[in-house]
């Protein structure tokens, strides 16, 4: 596995003012993080003193082409896909810990936001390192193994579109009950007719989630 970069490939910064949050983006696999500047945008006209920051997958592509990937689909299956998923996390927390460092951010400002093998990189690195981001947002995605307890610190927000032919939408709907019976901090949003794409329809519900869901975390200790 290569070294993961320093800087990302796309960098959007507040244009006063030092960032006030952090939103980290990851793209699917064979894709590139050019692919995620439409959702970029989109989050910087909402949350305009936010650093939004897109990384390129860490290794080369290896079904061809020009695209990136975060780990390797050759031969994938559900007996393997953890162990290559956990040797990929390392290298993607060291990305985000030197991000927040950076721009002197902290966890719960951190968002991390991830499509398809992104969202698996995303919602498993919650799994391993609770709290390393306060949120994490994953459209069309799946936990590589459903984890045996819930994060305490990081809230999860689920976006799958019902259509999705790639990744089926079950993934997403039963990781949302196994959160649910967990006790997670969690939400869930499908949208009809939708495929595998980051569409705007979950786009928008994504934007909704940030700007309205207060953590579980903060009303259990209000309680």
């Amino acid at each position: 596995m290569q070294s993961p970069p320093h800087r990302p490939a796309i960098e959007l910064l507040p244009e006063h003012g030092p960032p006030r949050q952090l939103f980290v983006l990851l793209h699917g696999a064979g894709a590139s993080a050019c692919s995620m500047l439409p959702t970029a945008l989109a989050l910087r006209r909402h949350f305009p003193s936010a650093a939004v920051l897109a990384p390129e997958g860490f290794e080369p592509y290896d079904r061809g082409g020009y695209g990136r990937q975060w780990f390797s689909l050759a031969g994938i299956d559900d007996g393997n896909r953890p162990q290559r998923v956990a040797r990929a996390l390392p290298a993607l927390a060291g990305y985000l810990e030197k991000a927040q460092a950076r721009y002197k951010l902290l966890p719960p400002d951190t968002a991390l936001l991830g499509f398809a093998q992104g969202a698996v990189m995303a919602l498993e690195l919650a799994a391993l390192r609770d709290g390393l981001a306060g949120r994490v947002l994953a459209f069309s995605g799946r936990y590589a193994s459903l984890p045996a307890r819930a994060p305490e610190y990081t809230t999860l927000h689920l976006f799958h579109g019902e259509d999705d032919p790639v990744m089926p939408v079950s993934h997403t709907s039963d990781a949302y009950a196994h959160l649910a019976a967990l006790g997670a901090d969690a939400t869930l949003d499908l949208a009809s007719d939708v495929g595998h794409e980051l569409h705007p329809v979950l786009l928008e519900r994504a934007v909704h989630r940030l700007l309205t869901c207060i953590p579980l975390r903060t009303w259990r200790r209000a309680l």
